[in-house]
């Protein structure tokens, strides 16, 4: 039984990629001329990864909460690539703070940069900051959700890792509410393997923070809030 599910995983996996040029290619035209064209191509690719991996794997995607359709900053559980087809794929106009290197990724880099993400150098704290603050500021990230990974990278379940600042300053500089995003995916998704188990893989959008805190009581409350409610879903996920 682990041989076929490793199998049929491994199938997911190429499927999915080739069906990301497939739909690349196709919605080309039309991304080139709009952002909404982008916008739908991205949403066309998240909606196939989430039926395809029903299909094969028998995991099943599931999106808790109230999605935001407004101008917001999203502060979300970074566990596997599952967590971003998820929270994409219910905002209308998401976009993300990224890692430089993305932007060279074949078709994904051209179409993230077309949606508006914004490319973050990591590891060089101070500049990479600076550079987030202006690019968001400048108008390169556009109108729509903005979505950013407060840990900085995935973490694996039961793993720990620093909250980064990155995400307080964009709270300050919006001035938007902020949704923190739960999630239990890297249970079934891991952050590496080809083994893609069963079961219901969750985000879960939890009650806006409201601007207006100061950094220090922003950064617990963000915190306290992603972390307890990924520490629920997860145990819910294991009974």
């Amino acid at each position: 039984m682990l041989v076929f599910r490793w199998v049929m995983s491994l199938i997911f996996i190429v499927q999915m990629y080739l069906s990301m040029a497939v739909i690349g290619l196709i919605y080309l035209p039309y991304a080139i001329f709009s952002r909404d064209g982008a916008l739908a191509a991205c949403h066309t690719f998240c909606r196939w990864v989430v039926w395809s991996l029903r299909m094969l794997c028998g995991l099943r995607g599931e999106v808790r909460g109230v999605v935001p359709t407004g101008e917001v900053l999203i502060a979300a559980k970074h566990q596997s690539f599952l967590d971003i087809i998820l929270i994409f794929g219910a905002v209308p106009r998401g976009k993300f703070i990224m890692k430089a290197e993305l932007r060279f990724a074949p078709i994904l880099g051209w179409y993230a940069l077309r949606i508006g993400c914004v490319p973050v150098n990591r590891g060089k704290r101070g500049a990479a900051i600076t550079k987030m603050r202006e690019d968001v500021q400048s108008g390169a990230a556009r109108a729509g959700q903005l979505i950013i990974y407060p840990q900085g990278t995935r973490v694996a379940p039961g793993e720990k890792r620093p909250y980064k600042v990155g995400t307080a300053v964009l709270y300050q500089q919006l001035e938007q509410p902020c949704v923190p995003v739960a999630t239990n995916v890297g249970l079934f998704w891991p952050k590496r393997g080809i083994l893609r188990k069963p079961g219901v893989a969750v985000v879960e959008f939890l009650m806006p923070i409201q601007p207006g805190l100061p950094n220090e009581a922003f950064m617990a409350r963000l915190e306290e809030a992603v972390e307890t409610a990924s520490d629920r879903l997860m145990a819910e996920a294991r009974a």
